[in-house]
């Protein structure tokens, strides 16, 4: 969340980024139950003043008279004090709740508006295929060479649930490996994460846990919930800790099985493995003094272009606009791979992203450095560095071949073992 003083002192600031955001949030409650709870603060102060001091008074020994009216003075403060603590208490809950719905604030350069349009586009790296023979999609391709198996997959488990077989279950361990060696040339620690944290952990992140719009699975009778990326567990590795400042940035590398609800995600390019409901893949996450997580953010990009550039992937990169940054993003980019079997003629879908959340999750979870004498939030970043699901999309309809067959990328053949998928022989 936001530092509950700088909404109050920029309140009017604080709302134009939650209309740019198009988010719903009301920060005139916010400031009211602010202004409630510093008036509390210092009546409760103030009584706890006075029942020390007729304490004291007490301990004089006082005339008899005098220490009647200091008895029943004392009697009042120690049932009105109580009282106003649970009010205080109550203040504080509704001022936290309106503040976990308040966004972060965003970078003065990032576009405003909402959707896809909206976009700024940066730049285009590669080329774009072109192909002398009719192109075919992502899943006529797997379920042609016996890749996927999205039919038996929606019997076993349901729908946007799949199979990946034969040489799709080596692309996908070939393509974790290739990015952990990537990372791991860039200092980051690789890690093997829990696909489950808590509710609190998934808050302090910036998702809602629970409720009808959640894109997150809640295990019943238990305050666990399954990951949707494995920035939740890397972000909930540092919660409540206090780090020093010669350690930072500390980059971590997480491999996770992503699950997600898809909630209200259909639409004409859902299909297939773009938006599915589990998923593997490897999380970019680092700690950092603020004044590193700018840079931090560039270096996170230019490793997803590394990656894909390496896989020779063509993509384009993309600054997300306003309403499209969700509420913990400070700056956001996309990289966005071409996909041929796209509508007729092909079209861009979203492949990684890297996002700069600064202190808003810090904040939420407790995440701090020692600066010196003080104690400081950190900023915390992620990107993706491999989606497994939506890079086949790329790998199999970019590579795709007239006699059917998937050339494989030179870099990834020497994780995979072989440069090509050949169609199955009948």
């Amino acid at each position: 969340m936001l530092d509950p003083k700088f909404i109050r002192d920029n309140a009017e600031a604080v709302q134009l980024n939650i209309q740019q955001r198009n988010m719903q949030a009301d920060v005139q409650t916010f400031v009211k139950l602010y202004d409630r709870r510093s008036g509390a603060i210092r009546e409760l102060e103030n009584l706890r003043a006075q029942r020390n001091e007729n304490a004291n008074k007490m301990k004089g020994g006082p005339p008899p008279a005098e220490r009647e009216r200091l008895i029943r003075e004392g009697k009042q403060l120690k049932a009105r004090i109580p009282e106003l603590e649970q009010r205080l208490k109550q203040i504080e809950e509704d001022l936290t709740r309106e503040a976990e719905r308040i966004p972060n604030m965003m970078h003065p350069e990032a576009p405003i508006g909402v959707g896809d349009q909206a976009n700024r586009e940066i730049k285009r790296i590669g080329e774009v295929p072109q192909f002398d023979f009719a192109v075919r999609d992502h899943v006529e391709i797997g379920e042609t060479l016996d890749l996927l198996d999205f039919e038996t997959a929606t019997r076993v488990s349901g729908t946007k649930f799949y199979y990946l077989k034969n040489e799709a279950v080596i692309l996908e361990l070939a393509l974790c490996r290739f990015a952990l060696d990537v990372l791991q040339k860039r200092g980051f620690v690789p890690m093997m994460t829990p696909d489950i944290a808590r509710e609190e952990v998934v808050a302090g992140i910036g998702y809602n846990p629970r409720g009808p719009e959640t894109n997150i699975y809640s295990l019943q009778d238990d305050d666990g919930c399954l990951v949707g990326t494995a920035e939740i567990t890397l972000g909930g590795y540092y919660a409540g800790r206090i780090l020093e400042a010669e350690e930072l940035p500390i980059r971590l590398a997480g491999i996770s099985h992503c699950f997600r609800r898809e909630a209200g995600a259909a639409g004409q390019f859902s299909k297939g493995l773009y938006r599915v409901h589990q998923f593997t893949k490897v999380e970019m996450f680092v700690y950092c003094r603020p004044d590193q997580s700018d840079d931090v953010l560039e270096e996170l990009r230019e490793i997803e272009e590394q990656i894909f550039t390496t896989l020779e992937v063509p993509y384009r990169v993309v600054d997300t606009c306003s309403g499209d940054l969700g509420a913990p993003a400070y700056r956001k980019y996309d990289l966005e791979a071409w996909m041929p079997g796209r509508g007729e003629s092909g079209d861009w879908g979203e492949i990684t992203s890297t996002s700069n959340c600064t202190d808003y999750q810090a904040r939420r979870l407790g995440a701090r450095y020692r600066d010196g004498t003080s104690r400081r939030f950190v900023h915390m970043l992620n990107g993706t560095a491999i989606a497994v699901s939506r890079t086949l999309i790329a790998l199999l309809e970019n590579f795709q071949q007239a006699d059917g067959s998937v050339r494989i990328p030179a870099a990834l053949a020497a994780y995979t073992g072989f440069d090509r998928i050949a169609p199955r022989k009948p």
